[in-house]
């Protein structure tokens, strides 16, 4: 892990839940390695379980919120210019552009799990006008179980934390898998219905 990584991570420490929150608003750092070191923080007694679950929940969901944004404002153009800054980048958008037309709403829930569209997906949710109080809920509930997981995970681990990103792939692909099979029910339900 880099220096700079281990800087901020530091830093963040330092303001306890709030550094939790901070971390994954800003996501400079992956979300995964923030809420680790949250797991671990937890084991030197610095914060709580619970504490670390919800500072997760509400900084992972305002970072969703600002991307969100970005798409009913800004839209393509936007991401046109500054993406890159985001790191978002076109074939990211268009991944979940497509999905979004494909899957609908409930993709939001299912991309949170998806690491190439994770962020991406909030963008064109932003463009299509989604309801906003919709797309909170979905980001919500996906953000449960992934801030649960990895903060877990950084407990298990101790000082070993760091070695998150190389576990992470195993526990997260189930997720996936599982969310999107919800999601193609949804889909098969949805146009199985006779129309009115």
């Amino acid at each position: 892990m880099s220096a700079l990584i281990a800087n901020v991570l530091d830093f963040l420490t330092s303001l306890g839940y709030i550094g939790i929150t901070l971390g994954l608003m800003v996501e400079v750092i992956p979300s995964e390695i923030v809420l680790a070191y949250g797991g671990y923080m937890i084991t030197k007694g610095l914060i709580t379980f619970p504490g670390a679950v919800i500072a997760g929940i509400i900084g992972g969901t305002i970072a969703q919120w600002f991307l969100y944004w970005i798409g009913s404002y800004g839209g393509r153009p936007f991401l046109k210019k500054y993406g890159k800054y985001l790191l978002i980048h076109d074939k990211h958008l268009d991944i979940a552009e497509k999905w979004f037309e494909e899957y609908g709403t409930g993709i939001v829930f299912t991309a949170r799990f998806v690491p190439v569209v994770r962020h991406a997906i909030s963008i064109p949710a932003g463009i299509a006008k989604m309801s906003f109080s919709k797309f909170t809920a979905l980001t919500i509930f996906a953000m449960i179980p992934w801030s649960i997981l990895f903060i877990y995970l950084g407990a298990k681990l101790g000082e070993q934390w760091a070695n998150i990103e190389e576990i992470a792939g195993r526990y997260t692909i189930p997720f996936a898998v599982f969310a999107f099979v919800l999601v193609v029910l949804y889909v098969i339900f949805k146009r199985s219905k006779p129309v009115k």
